[in-house]
C-alpha cells in the first residue's frame, strides 16, 4: 500500500509531500488543474517511460519519493533481487534530469527502469481513463480473463510450451530442407578426419617431438663437443684437474712456512673437487647420449607429417590436435541433425505437450468465463443497464504463444434480445459503464494492494454516477483505491478527499493539492455540482450527499 509520496519540480508541482491512507480516496479539482500528475508520477516511479519533459520549467531536474507498505507479493520479489531493507519499509526515489538522463533507486540500492516495472506490477495496478477503448480490443479481453480466472501460470506454460514446439519445428524443417547441404559437409568433414586420424596428434606431443629432433639432429656435434670438454676437465695430461692438483700440492708444501697459506688450500682443494664432479656429470650424459641413425628418421618422418598437414589446413602444428576435435565435434552435431525420424518425433512430442497444455488452459478460460459474464451482468443491473447481459465467447484458433482460442466479449444491450460483438453495439455510455463494472470485479480479483482508477467514471451520470461511487468505496474496504473523477456523486463517496488546483506563482503557473476536512468537502462537491454559482441549496446537497459510509449504504 502507498503510505507517502512526494514530488519536487515535477511538470508544474515545485514542491508536494503527501499522507496517503488506507480506503476510498478521491481527487477532484477543474480540467486541467493537473489532476493526472499524480498519476503520472506514480507511473513513472514504477517503471513508466520518462522524459526531460516531466521536468519543471527552470529545475534541474524531478525528483520522486514513494514510500509503501510492501505485500508478501513485494516482499518476495526484493528478498529474491536482495533489495529489501533492514526495517521492512519500501522506499523508491526516482529522479530525470533536464536532459532526459534518469536514475532510481529502491530502498536506497541502484536500480533498472526493468526492475521498476517488475517492483511496480506487485504495488499498483492503474486502470485508465481510456480503458474503455482498450476493452474493445479482442487481446485486452484475453487479458482481462485471464487476469480474473488467475490463469498466470499456465498462460506461461503454454507460452514456453509453444516455443519448445515451434523450435522443433524449425529444426526439423531445416534437416529436412538441408539434407543434401548437410550430406555434402559431412563427407568432406569425414574426409578432413580421416586425414587428421593418419597422424592422429597427441597433446603435448608436438612439443616432444620438436625438442627429441633437434637433440637427435645436433647428436653428433654434441657428442663430440662433450668428449673435449671431458678431456680439458679431467682426462688430459693438461687438463683442469691436473693443473689443480699440482698447484695444490705445490700449496702444500709451501705452507709448512706460512700457515696462512693453508685457508687458500682448502680453496683449491674445493676447486678440484667441482672439477672432478663436472667431469663425472659431462661422462654420465655422454654415456646416456643415443646416436640412434633409425630413431632420428621416425621422429624427423613424424615432424615433416605434422608440418604437411599443417600447411594443408592452413594452422600451426601443435593446433592439429584442437583442429582435430572441432572437426569431430561439428561431425556430430551434423551425424544428429541428418536423423529426421528423430527430430520428427520430437516435433511431434513437443505439439502434444502444447496441446495437452493449452487444452488445460481452456477449461480454465472456460470457467473464468462463465463466472466472470454472470458477475458482469448482475452489476450492469444496477448500472442502468437492466436486462443486459455479458456473454464471454472462446472460439478455437490457430496455435499460438497465447493458447488455442479466441476471446470475444458479447453484449445485449437488453433482455430478449441477441448478443453482439461488444464493438458494434455498445454506446459512449454503455461502454463506459461496462468497463468500469469490469475494472471493480476484475480488481476484486487481483493481489495488487494499491488500484488507481484514472476518470474511468467518464460517460456515466446521475444515479448511475452515485452507484459506481459506492462501488469504489465498497472496493475500498480492503484496498487502497484512488481515483480522479469529475462526478460529484462519486467523490461524495470517498472517504478522503484531495482537491488539485491550479494557481500562479511569481508568475509561473503551478499545481497544489489540498487535504480537505469535511467542511473543505461540501464545498467542493457543491462547486462540482453547481459550478460557479453556489447557492445554500447546492451546499445543503453537497452536506447531504457527504455522509459516513455507514449512512450512505
Amino acid at each position: 500500500m502507498l503510505t507517502s509520496l512526494s514530488l519536487r519540480d515535477f511538470v508544474i508541482v515545485e514542491s508536494l509531500s503527501l499522507d496517503v491512507r488506507r480506503g476510498f480516496t478521491v481527487l477532484t479539482g477543474e480540467t486541467g488543474a493537473g489532476k493526472s500528475i499524480l498519476i503520472d508520477a506514480l507511473e513513472l516511479i514504477l517503471g513508466g517511460r520518462g522524459d526531460a519533459g516531466v521536468v519543471r520549467e527552470g529545475a534541474e531536474r524531478a525528483d520522486i519519493v514513494a514510500e509503501f507498505s510492501a505485500s508478501e507479493r513485494a516482499d518476495r520479489w526484493l528478498k529474491e533481487n536482495e533489495l529489501q531493507s533492514a526495517d521492512e519499509t519500501l522506499l523508491i526515489r526516482r529522479t530525470i534530469d533536464d536532459k532526459g538522463r534518469s536514475r532510481a533507486w529502491i530502498n536506497g540500492i541502484a536500480v533498472t527502469t526493468t526492475q521498476l516495472r517488475d517492483l511496480g506490477e506487485r504495488l499498483v495496478d492503474v486502470h485508465g481513463q481510456h480503458a474503455h477503448q482498450s476493452l474493445l480490443k479482442p487481446a485486452h479481453q484475453l487479458k482481462l480473463l485471464d487476469g480474473h480466472a488467475g490463469t498466470s501460470e499456465l498462460v506461461r506454460a503454454v507460452e514456453k510450451a509453444y516455443h519448445a514446439w515451434q523450435d522443433a519445428r524449425r529444426a526439423l524443417e531445416d534437416a529436412t530442407a538441408n539434407a543434401r547441404s548437410v550430406e555434402e559437409k559431412t563427407e568432406r568433414l569425414t574426409w578432413i578426419i580421416e586425414d587428421l586420424e593418419t597422424l592422429s596428434p597427441k597433446p603435448g606431443e608436438w612439443e616432444m617431438l620438436t625438442a627429441e629432433h633437434t637433440r637427435l639432429a645436433h647428436g653428433v656435434a654434441i657428442s663430440e663437443g662433450l668428449a673435449e670438454i671431458l678431456n680439458r676437465l679431467t682426462e688430459g695430461d693438461d687438463s683442469a684437474s691436473s693443473a689443480l692438483s699440482s698447484a695444490h700440492a705445490k700449496l702444500s708444501s709451501l705452507a709448512r712456512y706460512d700457515e696462512k697459506l693453508a685457508a687458500l688450500g682448502e680453496t683449491l682443494a674445493s676447486a678440484i673437487d667441482l672439477v672432478e664432479e663436472a667431469g663425472r656429470d659431462v661422462s654420465k650424459y655422454l654415456d646416456r647420449t643415443d646416436l640412434d641413425a633409425d630413431r632420428f628418421q621416425k621422429i624427423d618422418r613424424r615432424v615433416g607429417r605434422y608440418f604437411n598437414l599443417a600447411r594443408k589446413f592452413h594452422t600451426e602444428p601443435e593446433h592439429l590436435g584442437e583442429l582435430l576435435e572441432s572437426y569431430r565435434e561439428e561431425l556430430r552435431s551434423l551425424t544428429g541433425s541428418k536423423d529426421v525420424d528423430a527430430l520428427a518425433r520430437a516435433e511431434q512430442q513437443t505439439r502434444a505437450d502444447y496441446d495437452e497444455v493449452a487444452r488445460l488452459l481452456s477449461e480454465a478460460r472456460s470457467a473464468g468465463a462463465r463466472e466472470l459474464s454472470a458477475t458482469v451482468t448482475a452489476e450492469m443491473q444496477h448500472l442502468a443497464m437492466k436486462g443486459a447481459r455479458l456473454e464471454i465467447a472462446l472460439t478455437p484458433s490457430e496455435p499460438s504463444p497465447a493458447g488455442s482460442e479466441k476471446c470475444e466479449f458479447l453484449i445485449a444491450g437488453h433482455a430478449g434480445v441477441q448478443t453482439r460483438p461488444l464493438i458494434k453495439v455498445a454506446s459512449g455510455g454503455e461502454l463506459a459503464r461496462i468497463s468500469l463494472a469490469i475494472a471493480v470485479i476484475t480488481a476484486k480479483a487481483t493481489p495488487v494492494p494499491t488500484l488507481i482508477f484514472d476518470e474511468v467514471d467518464s460517460g456515466i451520470g446521475g444515479a448511475v454516477a452515485e452507484v459506481v461511487g459506492k462501488l469504489l468505496r465498497q472496493l475500498g474496504r480492503d484496498r487502497q483505491v484512488l481515483c480522479i473523477t469529475h462526478l460529484p456523486q462519486v467523490a461524495s463517496c470517498g472517504d478522503n478527499h484531495w482537491r488539485v488546483e491550479k494557481r500562479l506563482r511569481n508568475e509561473r503557473t503551478v499545481s497544489t493539492l489540498t487535504v480537505l476536512d469535511r467542511d473543505a468537502r461540501v464545498d467542493e462537491v457543491a462547486r462540482m455540482l453547481a459550478g460557479v454559482s453556489i447557492t445554500q441549496n447546492t451546499l445543503a446537497l453537497a452536506r447531504e450527499m457527504i455522509r459516513s459510509p455507514k449512512e450512505n449504504e
